[in-house]
């Protein structure tokens, strides 16, 4: 790819052709599910029945984070689906359902939820022991799997009753979905698969489920929200040029709605944020012309004889939420030669093999990785030092910027390449070679008068 990104194009205006069609591609955003750089990221629902009750069963439901980088927040997730029959749920531990519905045909004991299609929360931390089971109660917070695996799983326990008490008339539920807490994702059919196995605590016997199906779930930002939640901005050492994020790149100053955005020299900004009336997930952004929540910074810092040095800097324009556990994911064909990161955690992705350009970085615990809301403590920055490789290192046309970033999973868009820092022998190419055109007209000139 860098091969044909340095050689293929021999001006400055077939380089920006290129860069233009590499931008879009990269920007565009598909209704379908699917992530380039994690093709297999999804979340798993296990649905685990683990014995039988007089009028149907109990279950175990466990939901996987596959997502090497999108993880939910809070205020975490909600599960729902449709019953086949007439199920209702007498009991559940780890969660609960949000509504109870009619239950006024039940005279005896009254069940937890009669829905027909109920929603379900996770219980917050601090519930009582008698009312947890294994890796419930986070308040619906999921982490990425790269980024910490062991808090990528969250479960709990249901009793369902009016339902099937064997394996032939148990009947799967329909119409799964989840929320992360707001759209992006479409969940497909359960499907049986072959029974989850259990080892024991002394790690001597194997148990099995009575019974398992699966449901998978995937994200797409499209459906997630209408416009993009971030942008990156660019500058460098050898350019006084910043490029800042394209304007309107989140959306645009509405001058008829003033409570659009918040002005940070703004004498009542505290109480204009505290009683902005929207949603908790709702972003209440600081005006800017790019109105984006987060804006991503990537300065090419330093030039060494055989390394070089970047800066980034996260800046969060959202007044009305903080970011915990985030992360970022950049794409560039020098992180087969990352040297040194300075407060920042890395880890390498590869989702395709003997490709290794992409990394994934977040902060580290108790030091940044929360991400304050817009203000003076509004951003995190740390500085990567790369090892040039002599066949592919340049600072000609771009090469030292992103191929692309994401934030929190979400593609950050980039700005337009005929706007990148240009490095000052690009530059002076291009003058000298436009100084060469100039003189060799002239003197074309000079000739023809002399002739006539």
């Amino acid at each position: 790819m860098d091969s044909i990104w340095l050689s293929t194009v021999g001006s400055r205006a077939g380089f920006v052709a290129l860069l233009f069609i590499l931008f879009s591609c990269s920007t565009f955003t598909s209704t379908e599910a699917y992530d380039p750089l994690d093709p297999n990221g999804n979340i798993t629902l296990k649905w685990d029945i683990i014995s039988w009750t007089a009028d149907g069963y109990v279950a175990v439901v466990t939901m996987y984070n596959f997502q090497q980088y999108r993880h939910i927040q809070e205020p975490g997730w909600t599960l729902g689906w449709t019953w086949a029959k007439k199920e209702v749920i007498w009991n559940m531990m780890g969660s609960q359902t949000t509504e109870q519905g009619d239950c006024s045909k039940f005279k005896a004991g009254i069940p937890h939820c009669c829905k027909k299609d109920p929603t379900v929360v996770d219980l917050l931390p601090g519930t009582p022991y008698n009312q947890q089971i294994a890796n419930c109660c986070k308040g619906g917070v999921l982490n990425s799997w790269a980024q910490d695996p062991g808090n990528a799983v969250s479960s709990f326990q249901v009793s369902v009753g009016s339902a099937g008490t064997t394996n032939k008339t148990v009947k799967l539920p329909r119409n799964f979905t989840l929320r992360a807490p707001g759209p992006g994702y479409t969940c497909g059919p359960a499907k049986i698969v072959k029974p989850t196995q259990f080892i024991t605590s002394d790690k001597r016997r194997v148990t099995q489920a009575l019974m398992t199906w699966n449901v998978t779930c995937t994200y797409s930002q499209f459906l997630a929200q209408k416009t993009p939640t971030c942008c990156v901005s660019l500058s460098s050492f050898y350019n006084d040029t910043i490029v800042d994020c394209p304007t309107c790149t989140c959306g645009c100053q509405n001058k008829t709605q003033p409570d659009s955005c918040v002005n940070r020299n703004s004498p009542h900004l505290s109480s204009v944020v505290s009683s902005s009336g929207k949603p908790l997930n709702t972003p209440l952004v600081q005006c800017t012309s790019h109105m984006c929540p987060i804006r991503v910074h990537w300065h090419v810092k330093l030039n060494y004889k055989e390394y070089w040095r970047i800066k980034i800097t996260i800046t969060n324009f959202n007044y009305r939420m903080n970011y915990s556990q985030w992360n970022l994911v950049v794409q560039h064909p020098n992180f087969d030669n990352l040297t040194q990161l300075f407060s920042f955690k890395y880890k390498s992705l590869n989702p395709y093999e003997g490709l290794n350009d992409t990394g994934m970085l977040w902060g580290v615990k108790f030091y940044n990785d929360f991400l304050s809301s817009a203000g003076s403590l509004g951003n995190v920055q740390s500085e990567i030092l790369f090892r040039k490789d002599k066949s592919t290192f340049t600072f000609d046309k771009g090469w030292a910027f992103p191929r692309r970033i994401y934030f929190n999973g979400d593609n950050c868009v980039m700005p337009p390449p005929d706007a990148y820092p240009w490095s000052p022998n690009a530059s002076s190419t291009l003058v000298f070679s436009l100084l060469t055109t100039l003189i060799a007209t002239l003197a074309s000139l000079l000739i023809l008068s002399s002739l006539s």
